[in-house]
């Protein structure tokens, strides 16, 4: 049995269970309560989390609303109701777009699983499919559809060309893109380009509403400005020790303080782009660590060369 009763009574799951019914990968329920402290979970007699029904439901809203484009950490924080808020809109704007929808299927797997939905793949109507991207031109006969969806197990950088050329041939209402790994960049190019992109849903029912809600104009967020770009290194090891020793003339302590300060920020930002990640969640967070580490050393830079024009100390690149 996956399911624990405590001492309520009350039925508790276990987390591979938990992460099953809200249709998350095991591990990103891992990632999730590592960074975020999702729930206060009770505790098996092994030690192994245990989830209840309303907290199970909690983690649903949650992947529900990062497929649409929300921040996880902005989510964390939120009480349940707030949740349901957010999704209601999508929820409604998606009903108003009613009746079957006409779809160009990309990936086969995809095509097998409508066929043999049932009653829940009525909504979306098959009018072609293919195995591939590359082999929608053969397909795009002028047809009028719907949504244009694509289902990739990997997607890379080199995809959003690909993407954005099959829409353009067939010409659809929405594009809507699924996958099961993606790294943020790419997930970020897909979504300035105005696709729908979210993780290969677990039920044909949730797909059927990414669907509707794309239809509606819902879930498509905005492009994310450029983040800022991060200067190469002002000062290196070399040029802080020479301040170093040349402040040591003085009785103010700050050139060396902030000499220390700045050669640690620097070990940072270098061990952040160094550190290995056991998964894109970690890649994402190693690379917003070393981009912040890298705008925190700048500012900090900027007070050193203030400091050393101020103190007369010897600066990279002039004379002293």
């Amino acid at each position: 049995m996956d399911q624990e009763r405590g001492e309520s009574r009350e039925v508790t799951y276990r987390s591979g269970v938990a992460a099953r019914l809200a249709g998350l990968p095991v591990e990103t329920l891992r990632v999730w309560e590592r960074r975020y402290a999702l729930s206060e979970t009770q505790r098996s007699a092994h030690g192994q989390r245990l989830y209840t029904a309303e907290q199970v439901r909690r983690l649903g809203l949650l992947k529900q609303l990062v497929d649409l484009g929300h921040p996880i950490g902005v989510l964390t924080g939120l009480p349940v109701e707030r949740l349901e808020e957010m999704i209601a809109p999508n929820a409604a704007r998606a009903a108003d777009v009613s009746g079957p929808m006409r779809v160009l299927v990309v990936g086969d797997s995809l095509v097998r699983r409508i066929a043999a939905s049932g009653r829940d793949g009525r909504a979306l109507q098959v009018q072609r499919h293919c195995a591939r991207l590359d082999q929608v031109a053969s397909l795009a006969d002028g047809t009028a559809l719907d949504v244009l969806l694509i289902e990739a197990s990997e997607l890379d950088e080199a995809a959003v060309a690909q993407v954005v050329a099959a829409r353009d041939m067939t010409r659809p209402a929405t594009t809507v893109v699924l996958y099961r790994f993606c790294g943020s960049a790419t997930i970020r190019a897909l979504r300035a380009q105005g696709c729908l992109v979210a993780r290969v849903p677990a039920e044909i029912g949730e797909l059927v509403l990414l669907c509707r809600s794309a239809l509606a104009g819902q879930g498509l967020p905005a492009p994310e400005p450029a983040a800022e770009p991060v200067a190469p290194r002002r000062f290196d090891e070399q040029a802080l020790a020479a301040i170093t020793a040349a402040g040591n003339r003085l009785s103010c302590e700050c050139p060396r303080h902030l000499s220390d300060i700045l050669m640690m920020v620097g070990s940072f930002e270098r061990y952040s782009a160094q550190c290995a990640s056991r998964n894109q969640e970690d890649a994402r967070l190693h690379r917003e660590l070393e981009l912040a580490s890298g705008r925190a050393r700048m500012v900090l830079e900027a007070a050193m060369e203030r400091l050393a024009l101020a103190e007369g100390l010897p600066l990279p690149g002039k004379p002293a």
